[in-house]
């Protein structure tokens, strides 16, 4: 972990000095590397839960796909952003690639630490990074309203968080995850759990606490909503997973049952709105939150198959979301607008448009044997047998995902080309590899779906 932190530290200082015509090569190549050397991870006993552990950092099965899906993702959503990103100033480009890597450092520290002060500590490190790429890159004017939502949000619900922890230290006089997996405390109090598990709920976001997202993702430059819907909202199941031992007889008795209930009919709302939008980036926004309202619900069963299936539905939904939008993202430059009735059409001038569309609407609506579809049977098949009252809100959700996801691939795909949605160049190399790099993985994942299981 040590050596993945001072790759990224070296990057950021290669940004500083590079060239200004080789900044974007440099730091493509450099955040590679970085992905390469975290292959190695993989490369531990799979016998041994705990590996390459050390005083404060350590790995096991659930931190490390996170980890190589985090460096794999900043590359590429480095590599969508140069077209986004060309016309502007030669500092504004290397300060939008140093905040890429500023995410990336944090997202190593809080997927590896085994104490959950530094959690905490690199948890709300991504904060400030974020905050900044949504304000100073967005799309519009309402980035600025954005901001605000991302922010307040996040520190209204982070402060019981800090509270909640501080009060597991000075009971337990440890903050030790590997510990506390060896020897679950007894905590019980249904306000202390509520306090600690509320600010991952928020991150997720589930039904009710998601108002920031929507807004978030809509303004937010293509690498922005790419690194939040991939990485960052993947943070809170992360926490939720890691906190479940501590709070382990709190939640089986109090907490879960109102969870997975409250999730699972959010599942259905919120699929219900994505029906609704007319807004690209805003309607696969909603999808992330319906999806995550299933993965938490599956967690909060407590049982290995829900947690196993909220890790494959985390890795296979991070890959999927920040491919739709970086397909979102190659009709927004070249059309100006993410309306999608004015889009629809251009499979006229985008021949594989097509064949990315329909492959990844349907990993999003979960289509075997795409790595969707297996963390969905295990989440779901986990929750039927905690209750079968829950069949009707998983069948629904089900039915509507499927929906609105095909909806998605029929109205972009489907129809005669208009004056407005004639485009002036076509699909380029660096948009085709984007999108291959995120297809790639998928692929993988499918022929080898124990890399993450």
């Amino acid at each position: 972990m040590i050596t993945l932190s001072l790759m990224i530290i070296g990057s950021i200082i290669t940004s500083l000095l590079v060239p200004n015509n080789k900044l974007w090569t440099t730091s493509i190549i450099n955040t590679s590397a970085i992905l390469f050397v975290s292959f190695i991870f993989y490369s531990g006993n799979n016998n041994v839960i705990w590996n390459h552990l050390s005083i404060n950092l350590a790995l096991d099965n659930i931190s490390t796909p996170l980890i190589v899906l985090s460096a794999w993702l900043i590359p590429v959503s480095i590599m969508a952003s140069i077209n986004s990103l060309s016309s502007n100033t030669f500092s504004n480009q290397q300060s939008f690639i140093i905040l890429n890597l500023f995410i990336l450092l944090a997202l190593i520290f809080t997927f590896s630490t085994t104490n959950l002060i530094i959690f905490f500590i690199a948890f709300e490190a991504t904060l400030i990074p974020t905050l900044l790429l949504i304000s100073r890159w967005g799309m519009q004017k309402e980035r600025i309203e954005a901001s605000y939502y991302f922010l307040f949000y996040t520190l209204i619900s982070s402060l019981p968080l800090l509270i909640g922890l501080i009060t597991i230290y000075y009971n337990e006089f440890n903050t030790n995850i590997i510990v506390a997996n060896w020897n679950p405390p007894e905590v019980s109090s249904p306000i202390l759990t509520t306090f600690c598990i509320v600010a991952f709920l928020v991150k997720v976001p589930i039904f009710l606490f998601h108002l920031w997202l929507p807004k978030a993702h809509v303004e937010a430059p293509v690498a922005g909503s790419m690194i939040l819907a991939a990485i960052l909202l993947k943070m809170g199941g992360y926490g939720f997973i890691r906190l479940f031992h501590y709070f382990w007889y709190s939640l089986e008795d109090n907490i879960s049952p109102v969870i997975v209930i409250f999730c699972c009919w959010g599942g259905i709302l919120t699929s219900l709105i994505c029906l609704t939008q007319t807004d690209l980036k805003s309607l696969i926004a909603y999808s992330s939150v319906s999806h995550m309202s299933f993965m938490i619900a599956g967690i909060a069963t407590g049982t290995n198959w829900g947690i196993n299936a909220s890790i494959i539905i985390m890795i296979a939904h991070g890959i999927v979301s920040s491919a739709l939008f970086a397909l979102a993202n190659i009709f927004y430059e070249r059309t100006g607008t993410r309306t999608l009735l004015v889009n629809r059409g251009l499979k006229n001038a985008v021949s594989l448009m097509p064949i990315f569309w329909l492959a990844f609407a349907c990993a999003n609506l979960g289509l075997p044997p795409l790595p969707n579809a297996i963390g969905e049977l295990l989440c779901f098949s986990s929750i039927l047998n905690w209750s079968l009252i829950s069949y009707f809100p998983i069948a629904t959700g089900i039915v509507f995902t499927s929906i609105f996801s095909l909806s998605i691939y029929q109205i972009l795909n489907s129809g005669w080309s208009y004056s407005w949605s004639l485009m002036s160049s076509l699909f380029n190399e660096r948009e085709n590899l984007t999108i291959t790099l995120h297809l790639l993985p998928l692929l993988i994942l499918v022929i080898t779906p124990n890399l993450i299981s």
